[in-house]
Formats: C-alpha cells, structure tokens, sequence
C-alpha cells in the first residue's frame, strides 16, 4: 500500500518523491527548516561522510541516501551492520509507531511523504541471509590477504613469494586448498625457491598456515572460491530504472571485524581496477556505503592507508561514490577525509577532553554559518537531525546548515524472514551462486605430480634402481594428502621426512622444468593493481 500525504499550503518547496531533477531531497534546513537541503546527483561521486555517536540517526540517514540514489537509477551496495537496513524491501507503514511522528516531521520540512518499497538484493558471505558472495584468493591477492591475517613483514614477504610462484607456473589459487597446498610445496622446497626470490624460511610457512586456520574457524573460507561474485551484479537497475540496493548481510560477520573490512576494501578495489574511466557523469555508476569505516583503519599500516587514500582520490573518476559511516569523523585519516564532499554530521558527544578535543576538529571541517556556531549545533542536534554540508555548483562546500532529515519513505527497521525469502527468490542472480565449483586447480595440479611421483618412485624400486634424481623442487604424496582442506578438527601438519627417491622430485621433468623457469618467467608474472589484487580476471 502507497500513503502519500500532501505538502500543507504554504511550506517549503519540497518534493513528492525521494528525488527532484538532478538533486536528492535529504532534509529541511534553516531555523524552521523550510529550505531544501539537497545532494547534487552530479557530485554523488565526490564522496561523503555520515558521521555521529550512536543513537543518533546515521542509519536513517544512510537509509534516506541509498533510497534516493536507487530512485534517481543509481545502484547502491551497502553493508547492513545491525540488520535495520533489510526494511528497504518493503513499504513504509501507516501502521508503524513513529508513523505520527513522521507525518509531523514531513510538515515541518515541507515533503509529500509517501512509502515505497526499493528494488533490492540481498547478499551474504555466509549464504544464510542472501545470495553467497565470494572471490578467488588470487583475487584477493597477497597484500589484502597479509592485512587479513595480520601477518608479520617477514611473513607477507613469503606470502607474495608464494603469489609469485602461482603466477608465474599458472597455479591458479581459488580457495583455501589451494593456498594451503601451495605453501607446503613452499616449504617443502624452501632451498631452491629461496635462491631465486630470497630467504622463505619454514617457520614464516607455518605462521601463515596457523592463521589460515584461525581464518577458516572463523568461516573465512566461505570467502574464497567461484563461482566468484561478478561485478556487474552490483550495477543492476530494475524495469522501472531504479537502481538496484545491493545489501550486505554483515550482523554476523562485524564477529569478524577484519575479515568484515578485508572484504569491503577488495571490493572497492576490484571497482577500482575493473571499471573503466568515466569522468564525471551527471549521476554515479555506483554509490559505496561503508559502515562502521573505522575497522578499515584501525592497525592498518601507513603504506595500506596510502593505497586506499589513492583509491578513494582516483575512484571517483570511474564514476563510483564511496560515502563512510563512523561514530567520529577522526576515526578516517585526515587526507581521506578532505575527499569527502558531501558529509551528514549528526550529534557528538563531548563528556572528556579528547571528545571535546575531536568536536572542535569536526567542526573546523565545514564551511562557517554566520547564524549560529557549528561546534555548538553539533553537540546539541537532536536525533534525527544533523550538521550538514552538500557541494554546491561548481564543486564548492555548502554553507553549514541544521537540517531536520526527511523520513525514510521504506521500511524502518528490519523486514520479515518471509520478506526476504521472496526478495531472494524473486533475485535475477538467484541460483547463479549457489552451487560451489570446484574445478581443476592449484591443489588439484600439485596432487597430479605427487601422484605421478609417487608412482614412478614405485616403479623404480620395484627395478631395484640406485641413486635419486637430487636437486629438484619437491612435494612428497603423503606431505600432500596431510595439506587437504581443513576437515573442521584441524589440519595434519607435514611432518619432515628424510630425503629419498620418493620426496626428491615431483617428476624429474616438472623440477628441471620449474627450475629453469624461476629464471625466465619473472616477466610474465600476472599484473595486480594498486592493492595487490588481479588486474581483470583470468
């Protein structure tokens, strides 16, 4: 059902949808908030910031922008930290409890309030609430798989020279067995790759191989595999030209705060890699809401903030908006946020010296208002409202302004578990995701020559023959076989085993082969853009 209620006579010039020409309706500003405070479409991908302490009113917010930007066509992903944002799917209510309070709200900011439902797609790592979701651990790549496992320099080192080596040999790594099988052939040939790449010692293979664990029991490995999610399911519209919501199930997995920020930052750099240049269009390709941002920053070392910094300056020129959702604004690093044009500052709250330390920061960041103090609106706004600052013709800061936020024209709050089965059910990706493939690689190919070994090991002593083919790079059957997947108790780790016929080589002609390539074939290696990750897809 669609309520709509009419703008009383004589109020301000609002709109009767989330959307007027060109602008996004976020709220009424002004002492008796009747002056529109709108968001270009047009600098929808200079960025922003929706910042506050809690109980404030940044979800709504969050709700209200996604709901515009899906009116005006523009598709949005967002991460749904507590579960609120599901409500999208369906229609607001009369019935709803604030529902009066809404109504009220509307009249004071001159809005013709209606309820609509938005077009959405629910996504899930763990395929419980949505659509499975997953990437390869290729494409993930080595710096934002070190940042997950938080991984020593002398670790990640090993673990890009593991990278390398897959590379270069077309092992492809598609899920954890593969990485797994990969790092013990690693450390079962630590002599001869070190030669080549330098020092990758048994004990850094180990400590990565102990984290990989730790990951797993955390579910991290529903992560990895194919099929693989394609971007171009994030960039859908419906048949009336909506943009599609693509929303992120992540109440359980915010239990995993840095696999939660891990994957966020490989998304935003596959957009970033993938997606070609676009200038600026007169509305986003795709807006990028990133929820609790401080866990994006927390321990990341400097040379990590740097990347994301880089890519939150160039993103924009592939026609993607990236908007962040904190309690503080000093929880972003302050050459990120100064790319933050469009910014929604709901109320701090200064109860220590470092509070009001980091009130006085925030309110130096907006444009000055002559009718009030911005430290002082922003201590006091009430829920609801907010300290906001939207750029202008031109590219230019808005004036600070109080803004009353326009309510939420879906749902609010979370929607039913028969709601959302249906949204999945009715999904233009449904059943494109659901089954995992497993197909022909990095572990299946290292089984293949340790059988193949093994085999002519067999037959050697069989024949009685003398000697070992020495020398080679290595990966013993049984060595393997204790590399499988986790089976939900633990791995079996390689034991060391002296040397003989049978551990010797994978095959006389893969070792002889493999050593010469180590040689040739560093400039072959696949390219990885600015955070490590696969330049396209293979």
């Amino acid at each position: 059902m669609v309520a709509r209620h009419r703008r009383p006579s004589g109020a301000a010039d609002g709109s009767d949808t989330v959307t007027t020409d060109g602008t996004i309706f976020v709220g009424g500003g002004g002492e008796g908030y009747a002056a529109p405070q709108n968001l270009l479409l047009k600098f929808g991908n200079r960025h922003g910031l929706i910042a506050g302490a809690t109980g404030t009113g940044k979800t709504v917010t969050l709700q209200v922008l996604a709901e515009g930007f899906s009116a005006a066509g523009v598709p949005v992903f967002l991460s749904d930290v507590k579960g609120d944002l599901s409500g999208l799917c369906q229609a607001g209510s009369e019935t709803h409890k604030l529902h009066e309070g809404f109504l009220k709200r509307a009249a004071t900011i001159g809005l013709d309030l209606s309820y609509r439902a938005f077009p959405v797609l629910f996504w899930d790592l763990f395929g419980e609430k949505g659509h499975p979701i997953r990437t390869t651990v290729a494409e993930m790549g080595p710096l934002l798989l070190s940042r997950l496992l938080e991984l020593s320099d002398p670790q990640e080192g090993v673990l890009n020279v593991a990278f390398r080596l897959a590379d270069e040999e077309g092992l492809p790594l598609l899920d954890l067995k593969d990485l797994q099988a990969l790092l013990t052939f690693v450390a079962q040939n630590g002599d001869a790759i070190s030669a080549r790449y330098g020092l990758v010692s048994k004990e850094s293979v180990g400590a990565i191989q102990r984290r990989l664990l730790v990951l797993e029991n955390e579910g991290g490995a529903k992560l990895f595999g194919e099929p693989a999610l394609d971007l171009a399911d994030l960039m859908l519209t419906d048949a009336q030209g909506s943009g599609r919501i693509s929303i992120l199930a992540s109440d359980r997995l915010m239990n995993s705060p840095r696999l939660y920020a891990t994957f966020l930052l490989w998304l935003l750099s596959e957009l970033f890699e993938t997606l070609p240049e676009v200038g600026d269009p007169e509305k986003p390709r795709l807006v990028f809401f990133f929820d609790e941002a401080h866990l994006l920053f927390d321990g990341a070392p400097r040379a990590l903030v740097a990347k994301v910094e880089q890519v939150a300056r160039l993103i924009r020129s592939k026609g993607v908006g990236v908007y962040f959702i904190t309690q503080n604004p000093a929880d972003v690093p302050e050459n990120i946020l100064g790319q933050l044009g469009n910014r929604v500052q709901h109320a701090l709250r200064a109860f220590t010296a470092k509070d009001q330390k980091d009130l006085r920061l925030a309110a130096q960041t907006y444009r000055p208002n002559p009718r009030f103090q911005i430290e002082d609106a922003i201590r006091d706004v009430g829920t609801g409202e907010a300290v906001t600052s939207f750029l202008e013709l031109k590219g230019i800061p808005g004036i600070a302004e109080r803004t009353l936020v326009r309510p939420p024209s879906s749902r609010l709050g979370p929607c039913d578990d028969a709601a959302r089965g249906q949204v999945i059910a009715g999904s233009p990706v449904a059943g494109k995701y659901d089954t995992v493939i497993d197909r022909d690689s990095a572990y299946e190919m290292l089984a293949r020559k340790a059988e193949e070994r093994a085999r002519a090991a067999e037959a050697e002593e069989a024949q009685a023959s003398k000697g070992s083919t020495g020398g080679g790079l290595s990966l013993d059957l049984d060595e393997f076989k204790r590399a499988r997947r986790y089976d939900g108790k633990g791995y079996d780790t390689p034991k060391p085993r002296s040397t003989s016929s049978r551990s010797d080589s994978i095959t006389e002609t893969f070792a002889k082969s493999f050593a010469r390539q180590l040689g040739t074939k560093s400039g072959q290696a696949i390219v990885r853009g600015v955070l490590g990750t696969l330049f396209g897809r293979r």
